[in-house]
């Protein structure tokens, strides 16, 4: 079988020579990225009764479990796809203890690689607004979150993602293009745009 044309060509040649050392060792190499993904998306309502690492642990099961069927036509990268693995791992968690229904997963906008970008407006403005504000400073908090939420919601959802993925996940702008299956140039022009959006809406809603 011929190898894909993906960024992780080794990955995916290692997969299939390696077996389920593979697994783990490629696991480990991108576990940091997917545990940022896991501690931005993760509801704040969670914090205390569910960990990152639980989340991970579970999704690295389900990884090796299924590794097998993604080896036979794999369409993204193994980042991509365990990336993907991941925010589904973590969403069966917010299911789990906060009643999320499916339908109302299924109202959000899915875009490629495993981002929904409803929730990332909550996320982008929790880590914004805890940025300039203290603890002690609760109410205030909490009507900036708000407000810079509604704000947030008004920008293109792609661009949302783009500052989410380079800001919060820190990933590169080549990864980026790949979990949005986007080219390389236009994932770099929208996150400057984004950028230039996120900076008016701050100066509008926060004052900085």
């Amino acid at each position: 079988m011929n190898t894909p044309n993906h960024p992780d060509d080794e990955d995916i040649l290692y997969l299939r020579e390696g077996g389920p050392q593979a697994v783990a060792d490629l696991y480990s190499k991108y576990r940091p990225q997917l545990e940022r993904m896991v501690e931005f998306r993760m509801d704040r309502r969670l914090l205390g009764r569910v960990d990152a690492a639980d989340v991970l642990q579970d999704s690295y099961m389900e990884i090796a479990r299924r590794v097998e069927s993604f080896l036979e036509d794999p369409a993204v990268s193994f980042f991509v796809w365990a990336r993907q693995i991941t925010w589904q791992t973590l969403m069966m968690s917010h299911r789990s203890h906060l009643g999320v229904q499916k339908r109302d997963a299924r109202q959000e906008v899915r875009l490629h690689g495993g981002g929904y970008s409803q929730g990332t407006s909550v996320s982008l403005a929790s880590r914004l607004v805890g940025d300039v504000t203290s603890p002690s400073q609760g109410a205030i908090r909490d009507e900036q979150t708000q407000q810079l939420r509604e704000a947030l919601d008004s920008m293109d959802s792609v661009d949302r993602e783009v500052l989410a993925l380079r800001h919060f996940e820190q990933l590169s702008n080549k990864e980026v293009a790949e979990v949005l299956n986007l080219g390389k140039t236009a994932a770099s022009n929208r996150y400057v745009r984004a950028l230039e959006r996120l900076k008016k809406i701050m100066d509008e809603t926060l004052g900085t």
